[in-house]
């Protein structure tokens, strides 16, 4: 007996397009710091709006949504964390990703102007005069991040014998740190604008590791990348850049590298029908809305940029990042 074919329903399309409400629950959980208030105990709904600032009704409903959503626990009037909540969104927690949540809410107003984006094809997010609350949300969203992936990442990938590294556009320097950590021998330059140098500076003290690893402020688009290096790590540059920048920039990384350098590029990676993975496809977009000719690139774009910047040997390298970033490697010759 065959089963009657299932006819479709607009459900998964509903449920697709109010997704930004749960997003904006999450954002505003985040934002409240709702989920560190709760952090160690149960409380009571009256109570976490009393040390929040908030109004009763507002934070019990949004109480109740984050329940909904799995976030909180709720017994009687009282809510307490998940577990997930209080790995990753209490303050306290080591694993704590709020910051790139709070980096997600600011970017909401761009991704809401997209078919003004598509159909012009020019950014509408102004990335020069974001807040010194914006920037401090992207840059530590990006050094939990990249914690998240440093400290197993950086043991796995063999460098041994190398001794000069170059972390292009490093933001905190945390790749570069943990990269030194795990290769006694090595020095390291974090590469970046000059707004990131305090923050990278305070990272880097912070590890113990300020006699080897160095900060150069400067724009690596036009100015002097130092060396020379035998090692260079790109980690999230590339998107920003049109494939003929990401050309002169992988150009430019290779004349600052001994014969030999290697070259590790850490990217969201598309298949090459560039129709999935589903996160580089979305992060293409927010490309699109933040950046002149930014975009996700398929493995095969990468292996052919980094041959014509005369890297041999060309693979991609066993790593599964979150959001299906990898990794592709070469080397110079010599």
């Amino acid at each position: 007996m065959t089963t009657p074919k299932q006819e479709p329903t607009p459900g998964p399309l509903l449920e697709r397009s109010a997704a930004y409400w749960e997003a904006c629950t999450l954002h505003a959980g985040v934002r409240l710091d709702v989920f560190s208030v709760i952090s160690g105990g149960a409380l009571a709904a009256d109570e976490v709006a009393r040390r929040v600032g908030g109004d009763v009704r507002g934070v019990t409903t949004l109480l109740d949504a984050l329940a909904a959503m799995g976030l909180l626990e709720k017994d009687g009037d009282a809510y307490r964390n998940t577990e997930t909540a209080a790995l990753f969104l209490d303050r306290a927690s080591p694993r704590y990703v709020g910051h790139i949540i709070r980096h997600h809410h600011y970017l909401v107003e761009s991704w809401s102007r997209l078919p003004e984006a598509v159909l012009g094809g020019r950014p509408v997010r102004d990335r020069d005069h974001r807040t010194p609350e914006q920037r401090e949300s992207f840059l530590m969203g990006m050094f939990n991040l990249a914690m998240g992936i440093a400290p197993r990442l950086c043991r796995e990938i063999d460098i041994a014998g190398r001794r000069r590294l170059l972390d292009l556009g490093g933001g905190p320097g945390t790749y570069a740190i943990h990269f030194c950590l795990a290769n006694p021998e090595l020095h390291a330059v974090v590469f970046d604008l000059p707004t990131t140098e305090p923050f990278a500076r305070r990272t880097i003290e912070r590890f113990g590791v300020a006699d080897r690893v160095t900060f150069r402020a400067g724009d690596f688009l036009r100015d002097d990348l130092g060396g020379p290096y035998d090692v260079a790590w790109i980690s999230h540059v590339l998107h920003s850049e049109g494939p003929a920048g990401c050309r002169r920039l992988l150009r430019k990384v290779a004349s600052a590298l001994e014969p030999g350098g290697l070259v590790l590029v850490h990217e969201f990676i598309l298949d090459d029908h560039r129709a999935g993975p589903l996160f580089p496809a979305l992060f293409s977009l927010n490309m699109l809305l933040g950046t002149p000719e930014g975009r996700s690139y398929t493995e095969t774009e990468l292996v052919d940029m980094l041959a014509e910047a005369g890297a041999a040997d060309i693979r991609r390298l066993p790593f599964a990042g979150p959001n299906q970033s990898g990794i592709v490697a070469g080397r110079l010759p010599g």
